[in-house]
């Protein structure tokens, strides 16, 4: 009799956490820990990598840095630092026995070393290796131990010597003319000055910027701003400094030495991903990536340059492609540089492929010709001998290895969402991070012998031979299981349909918690941004669909033409027809679920898109009267004023096959603002004062627009927020303001 009792309670105690969980809220997503790439040690024993909090309450993120086992059943997950600057970015010494970071805690950002005792897994003291006026980032340490390479912004006539360029900082020399070509023949040519006149001539000239009653600018070439800042006459160099500077007494007063001087960007400008320079493995040549165009805002084509870490002239080695290549990393035995690169100039949404460059021949390879999706990060094998890459397709993102000499076939490994790769330096086991739509991301590990299955062109169904199986992969960190497992979330459940032109499409669909199939549900119809993007089994901070599910509707996503992960030619299909086959794709798609899903109640959806997504928002506006309510989140508007007020013009030339002046007919065709008389649809504007991709005047024309027609409407500004909204607080107020819009009209218990 006791024994059932025991056995009776033993089964509530586990039933009672299912059922005490509760739908995921806005305050759990800002209490989840954002875990970045790992960083395995040079014995391969442990992990790296940072971890950024969230204080909503303080309106804060901060990054320290943690350590985990690659065996997890040797040690526990924990962090490392806690400084309140916070610290960022951890980098092994060769030998192991220190790490490089970044950290604020001297009053600007520099790059500090800290003692790592291997054994008790302990960190020791730290001390600044940097103190570079411009700041530091992205550092990287040689293979040898000697140096350490990092990147910061500086003025360019700063970085040559004396007679070169002059200006002031009111009129950056770099924008008088006859600089530009002045600069253009220093550039990479190993003409650096010396660290010290640099340094003092940068903080001279920030000083005296700052100083200024003066805050005009005077602009002679385009690209004067981008992303979410105006250009302020710096460029980002790669600066090399030796690692033994650092001393308990603090670093020398000037020991970086400018390896990139000239009037370039070195990296360019990126949103995240690999590193776009390396070192060689002998630590005597860094690789890099620069785009030396004339016209920058109408052109894609980074190149791939060598210099020695003494100087010299740098040279350019992916020349002959006039589109994008860039990422270089030598492989370990030092006979070739791995980099991704795109065919087509001009179109930054061209197919990455991973191509392989013979130093000692010059000639190039590609691993991936026949592979027909984009390649994402990659890594060598120790031996030289593998590739190992990440590449979307259908709603994730595999793991996939090519070997590096004929012939190129290329396996797919690891199943999931995978990306940040590394491997141990023994070669066997692969690191990554992994996300889903219910959790963010986290550290896995997997088996870098595994057989996988054949994947020439990337495309895991037709190409799977029989009895292959994907590495599931095995979690190295479960940081945020305390908090998901409080939380009642759905799968993202996948389903196909015939789009446009009879093409296979995929949607996907996330359900409520406590879902009941026979009720009916309102919907929350998100799309993409890109329009080259996709929705998947994948997790978002800024467009979190379990969070949109949470408080009782059902989640519909497409990826119409024009998304990644389903070969080259669907996201060609969307360039100059932005309002054509993707609108279709998306109809036929909400179509689909209306039919398939009975508890879909399709008289009561709202349609929600940001970027493209906010852009394709405007054009349903126009065009259906299917939708109760309508999100646009810093969309376009009006097609031939948004190329007058955009950066980088290489995208809009490419999507409209030209400029308004020579191809006006296809930019008025697509342009949602010519369909203004048929607007009825109850609309909420967001837009951000610093979105420099989609200028603010997009959403204040749309606002101006439906107010003049009188159809109900909403704007939600930000003054302090370019294309995405990133500050909590800020957040707060978005999916609050959101969300309130979306229950106002669709909301049965809002009716």
């Amino acid at each position: 009799m006791k024994a059932g009792v025991a056995a009776l309670l033993l089964f509530f105690s586990c039933l009672a956490p299912a059922q005490s969980k509760r739908p995921f809220m806005f305050e759990d997503m800002m209490g989840l820990k954002r875990v970045n790439e790992p960083v395995p040690s040079p014995d391969g024993r442990w992990v790296l990598f940072s971890v950024v909090d969230v204080d909503l309450k303080q309106n804060t993120r901060k990054p320290h840095i943690w350590l985990a086992p690659v065996d997890v059943s040797r040690a526990a997950v924990h962090q490392l630092t806690f400084d309140a600057a916070g610290e960022d970015r951890p980098r092994w010494s060769p030998d192991g026995r220190h790490f490089a970071y970044l950290s604020a805690k001297s009053g600007s950002q520099q790059v500090w070393i800290a003692d790592f005792n291997q054994e008790t897994a302990e960190i020791g003291a730290s001390r600044q290796l940097t103190n570079i006026s411009t700041e530091a980032d992205g550092e990287l340490w040689s293979p040898d131990g000697k140096n350490i390479l990092f990147v910061s912004a500086v003025y360019p006539e700063c970085s040559v010597p004396a007679g070169i360029a002059a200006g002031t900082p009111a009129q950056p020399a770099t924008q008088q003319p006859g600089a530009q070509q002045q600069l253009q023949a220093a550039a990479f040519a190993g003409v650096a000055r010396d660290p010290a006149d640099e340094d003092s001539c940068n903080k001279q000239k920030d000083s005296e910027r700052a100083a200024s009653k003066v805050k005009a600018q005077i602009f002679t070439r385009l690209l004067y701003r981008h992303w979410n800042t105006y250009y302020n006459g710096k460029r980002s160099h790669l600066f090399l400094q030796p690692a033994e500077a650092a001393t308990a007494a603090g670093p020398p007063q000037s020991a970086a030495r400018d390896l990139t001087p000239g009037d370039h960007d070195v990296p360019p400008f990126s949103l995240g991903g690999q590193d776009m320079y390396a070192f060689s493995p002998d630590g005597k040549e860094i690789a890099f990536t620069s785009n030396i165009d004339e016209v920058e805002a109408i052109s894609t084509n980074n190149d791939v340059f060598v210099v020695p870490i003494s100087g010299g002239v740098a040279r350019n080695i992916t020349a002959a492609n006039k589109a994008s290549d860039s990422t270089p990393l030598y492989s370990p035995d030092g006979k070739y540089i791995a980099y991704r690169a795109q065919a087509r100039p001009g179109y930054e949404s061209d197919r990455f492929r991973l191509l392989l460059y013979e130093r000692a021949t010059g000639t190039i390879a590609n691993l991936t010709k026949p592979f027909d999706e984009w390649v994402g990060s990659f890594a060598w094998s120790p031996d030289s001998r593998t590739l190992y890459f990440s590449a979307e397709h259908k709603g994730h993102e595999l793991v996939y290895a090519v070997p590096a000499t004929p012939p190129y076939s290329v396996r797919v490994l690891v199943a999931g969402h995978n990306d940040d790769l590394a491997i141990t330096p023994d070669g066997k086991r692969l690191l990554f991070t992994r996300m889903s739509a219910e959790a963010p991301n986290e550290i896995y590990s997997a088996d870098a012998a595994a057989k996988g299955c054949p994947a020439p062109t990337g495309n895991v169904d037709s190409a799977a031979a029989p009895n292959c199986t994907l590495e599931k992969g095995d979690p190295i960190t479960r940081i945020n299981e305390p908090v998901l497992s409080q939380i009642a979330m759905q799968p993202v459940e996948s389903f196909f349909f015939k789009g446009s032109e009879k093409a296979d499409v995929e949607g996907f669909l996330v359900k409520p918690p406590n879902f009941n199939a026979a009720q009916k549900y309102p919907v929350k119809f998100l799309i993409h941004g890109g329009p080259e993007g996709a929705w998947g089994d994948s997790w978002s901070y800024r467009w979190n669909p379990e969070l949109f599910a949470a408080n009782g509707y059902v989640v519909v996503m497409i990826n119409p033409r024009g998304s990644t992960g389903y070969g080259q030619k669907f996201i060609d299909d969307v360039n100059g027809d932005w309002g054509g086959r993707a609108f279709h794709d998306l109809m036929l798609g909400l179509d689909y679920a209306e039919k398939q899903f009975p508890f879909v109640d399709k008289d009561r959806e709202c349609a929600l898109g940001a970027s493209f997504g906010g852009y394709m928002a405007y054009w349903l506006e126009g065009h259906t009267t299917r939708f109760r309510c309508i999100v646009a989140h810093d969309g376009m508007f009006n097609s031939e004023s948004a190329y007058g007020s955009t950066e980088e013009l290489w995208f809009n030339e490419w999507e409209f096959k030209g400029t308004p002046w020579n191809n006006r007919a296809l930019y008025r065709k697509w342009s949602p603002h010519l369909f203004a008389t048929s607007f009825k649809t109850p609309l909420l504007v967001v837009h951000g004062q610093l979105d420099y991709r989609l200028d603010v005047s997009e959403g204040f024309q749309a606002f101006t627009t439906l107010q003049r027609l009188k159809v109900p409407s909403k704007m939600l500004y930000f003054p302090d927020e370019g294309h995405w909204v990133l500050k909590p607080q800020n957040s707060e107020l978005w999916y609050k303001t959101v969300n309130d819009w979306v229950d106002q009209w669709v909301n049965p218990k809002a009716r």
